[in-house]
């Protein structure tokens, strides 16, 4: 389904989201509001992408070669959800000439949090299955005060401080787990990554870019950073 994204876009810009369960296309055509596509499709991101990714081109009046830059979610997610996005993204790329910039999934939920919420430092989470989650922690302004990271809900429900606001699908999780008395505040934002927000975020992304590589967060005997750590940034 194709919705207007409310806002007007300062270059060409096509977004790429394959992480999840949703296939998602954004394309904003400089002085426009952007063409935004979704679907919840679970399985079939490679076949579907490409007829996507056509059509929003096509309904913006952009040709492959208008494009200024390319944003693609580069996870945590999908493993092969995310190499298709970051494929296509990568292979338009060479063929266009133009950068790719790489969003972090939990940058685009923390992004769709602070519009809902406002302002508010934000733990952005994702359900990893067998009772973990992945969790980053962005302050404020959204600048990320720590890596993504991968471990049990209780690990990061123990260590959430006052004011901070869950968003994601791991949320409840975390909310589970805090402290009797916590206060624990779960920000509704949708169960896949934005493409709105994913556009806002690859405008506003400040280059040089680094080629994009799926962000695969490793379980917690890789000794990721402290949930402790994120508390105190």
């Amino acid at each position: 389904m194709a919705v207007a994204g409310g806002y007007c876009a300062t270059m060409n810009l096509l977004a790429i989201d394959t992480a999840l369960e949703a296939c998602s296309v954004g394309v904003a055509a400089a002085g426009k509001e952007p063409v935004l596509i979704s679907e919840t499709i679970g399985r079939g991101h490679a076949e579907r992408l490409f007829g996507m990714i056509e059509s929003a081109m096509a309904e913006a009046g952009l040709a492959y070669d208008d494009l200024d830059r390319i944003a693609v979610t580069v996870g945590p997610g999908s493993f092969t959800g995310l190499r298709v996005g970051i494929a296509a993204a990568r292979g338009l790329s060479l063929v266009i000439g133009c950068p790719v910039a790489g969003i972090g999934t939990l940058a685009v939920i923390a992004a769709s949090a602070r519009e809902a919420a406002g302002p508010v430092p934000v733990w952005a989470t994702l359900d990893a299955r067998r009772d973990e989650v992945y969790v980053q922690s962005f302050d404020a302004a959204g600048i990320a005060t720590g890596e993504a990271e991968a471990g049990p809900a209780a690990r990061f429900g123990a260590a959430i401080g006052p004011g901070i606001r869950l968003a994601g699908t791991g949320a409840p999780m975390v909310a589970a787990a805090a402290p009797a008395g916590a206060d624990v505040r779960i920000v509704a934002v949708a169960p896949t990554p934005d493409i709105g927000a994913l556009v806002r975020l690859g405008l506003a992304a400040m280059p040089p870019f680094d080629a994009p590589r799926p962000l695969y967060v490793r379980a917690p005997d890789a000794k990721p950073q402290s949930a402790a750590a994120i508390a105190r940034r």
